[in-house]
């Protein structure tokens, strides 16, 4: 039952929210030191692999790539699901756009476990957000809500199992193809078992005091 003094919030300005903060999450994960995090690790893996392209880049052809399993999932054409690439192309340019200014922020011990925790609940706020606007989201968030219907699974479990397959993906490549695991910390794994979890907490708190309203689903 949903209490009368909620919010009402457009899904809209949720969405661009969404995209502005998950983003610097994930470059402010990476600044920590402690691993990036495990929707952006296999793009990550990428970047090092084939240096040639940003991680911006590699970011939404990844995007594409669940875009089109999803679709393959589904056995059908979905076109929300191609203006959820479209937000995932804005996700990746806001990426390149942050990780100056990101990797100019001063580094040491405290504030590396700062960045880490501002990040992991930047992330947790931001995807719930997705999870609530009404509108195609990110396809790195779309992938385990979509999957979660497919399978008729709870979320926070799908959430970790993609989040524990990027990791493996990613350790594997780095491994295999640098002689070494790039891009993985204690961060990365922490945040990777225990996010989809957090996202649910974060998700349940929103819908206390807010409701969402978009123009594709005003009611």
């Amino acid at each position: 039952m949903k209490e009368t003094n909620t919010v009402t919030l457009r899904g809209e300005l949720a969405l661009l929210i969404a995209i502005i903060i998950n983003s610097l999450g994930v470059v402010l994960m990476l600044r920590s030191g402690s691993g990036i995090s495990a929707i952006s690790s296999v793009p990550y893996a990428f970047t090092k692999v084939f240096p040639l392209l940003s991680l911006g880049t590699w970011t939404y052809l990844f995007q594409g790539f669940l875009v089109l399993s999803l679709m393959i999932l589904r056995k059908k054409f979905m076109p929300s699901y191609l203006f959820s690439f479209v937000a995932g192309f804005f996700f990746g340019k806001m990426i390149d756009i942050h990780e100056p200014w990101v990797n100019a922020l001063p580094l040491s011990l405290p504030l590396r476990l700062f960045y880490f925790c501002a990040s992991y609940l930047i992330l947790c706020v931001g995807i719930a957000l997705s999870n609530r606007c009404r509108l195609p989201i990110i396809p790195t968030d779309l992938f385990p809500r979509e999957l979660a219907d497919i399978l008729s699974g709870p979320y926070s479990k799908i959430k970790i199992s993609f989040d524990v397959t990027c990791l493996i993906i990613t350790g594997c490549m780095t491994f295999f193809f640098l002689g070494h695991i790039a891009g993985l910390g204690i961060g990365t794994v922490l945040a990777a078992f225990t996010m989809g979890k957090g996202i649910s907490l974060t998700g349940g708190l929103l819908d206390r005091k807010f409701r969402f309203v978009s123009f594709l689903e005003p009611q």
